[in-house]
């Protein structure tokens, strides 16, 4: 199973520290580096980076590692604009660019930079037609015409030697695993059980045959926090810590984790929960990080990281 590291700036950090975190990342063997794409978070304002711009910034900062988006609002750029800062990334890496694209959902951010949130369902119309023009862009000369965007059919170049990957994320039980199997070449969820994980997969396979594609190219990865300590004392208190900010008891707390294949505990017990989601057929895991990015503890995740690879 794969790997990656996936970050939350909107909780505040420079670039810089982004890329401190990248360059771990790539150094300690993880396959992608991620991160969202938020202007803040929900309407507390920190410093925050543009995702699409740093990405560029990384792409000549690192060397080897993939780097994504996870994922981009279609609310924030018209498709076109996806699809040129994409292609230019991409080449800036050598090919190493993983595109996340979604309906964007944070209401305050929307509100507070005046940024239109449609309504869900005009948003799911728009993204399938966001990903049929970006794939369009990579792929072929025909165009795209749909209800809101289109595309003439002319070469858009660069073109990528390869086609970016597309990831489609969310946690909808048929429009996103839908658009999935007809687009993705990674699908994306926060981690779930077993009866949730089987039914979303099965609507995205579903989708893929239904267009002449093989399901079994399309990635089903993981996003989860790590509520993870050093030991079994300090996990604990962790626990308990974290239990208390949601008004529950450490008990209640822990069974969610376990009930939704959250990975938590040591990093010991932290890999044999990511060794049951390999067994799921989950191809790529995320650890998530909420936190500002100078608050990340990388030793930790190293830790874990070790663990899960040993």
């Amino acid at each position: 199973m794969q790997l990656g590291l996936m970050t939350e700036p909107q909780m505040g950090g420079t670039y810089d520290e982004l890329l401190a975190l990248a360059r771990w990342a790539e150094h300690s063997g993880l396959d992608s580096f991620a991160r969202a794409d938020h202007y803040l978070d929900g309407t507390r304002s920190a410093p925050t980076t543009d995702a699409l711009t740093t990405l560029a910034g990384l792409a000549r900062d690192t060397s080897t590692i993939q780097l994504v988006v996870l994922v981009t609002p279609l609310t924030f750029r018209h498709p076109a604009v996806i699809a040129k800062s994409a292609a230019t990334i991409d080449q800036m890496s050598g090919g190493r660019l993983g595109l996340g694209i979604g309906t964007g959902w944070m209401q305050g951010e929307h509100d507070l930079f005046g940024i239109e949130l449609p309504e869900i369902w005009e948003r799911f119309s728009r993204l399938f037609e966001v990903l049929a023009y970006v794939r369009a862009a990579f792929t072929h000369d025909e165009g795209f015409r749909g209800r809101h965007y289109e595309l003439q059919p002319i070469d858009v170049l660069p073109r990528p030697p390869r086609p970016i990957p597309i990831i489609v994320g969310g946690s909808g039980p048929r429009k996103t695993p839908t658009y999935a199997g007809r687009f993705a070449d990674e699908y994306n969820m926060f981690a779930c059980d077993r009866e949730t994980l089987d039914k979303r997969v099965s609507v995205m396979r579903a989708a893929a045959e239904a267009v002449d594609r093989n399901p079994d190219d399309v990635v089903v990865s993981f996003a989860s926090p790590a509520y993870v300590a050093g030991t079994e004392d300090a996990y604990r208190n962790l626990l308990e810590d974290e239990a208390a900010n949601r008004g529950i008891s450490a008990a209640a707390f822990e069974a969610r984790l376990a009930a939704n294949n959250i990975i938590h505990g040591t990093p010991e017990q932290a890999a044999a929960i990511a060794a049951g989601i390999e067994g799921f057929g989950v191809g790529k895991l995320y650890l998530q990080e909420f936190k500002a990015l100078r608050d990340i503890d990388t030793d930790l995740l190293g830790s874990i990281v070790s663990a899960i690879r040993a």
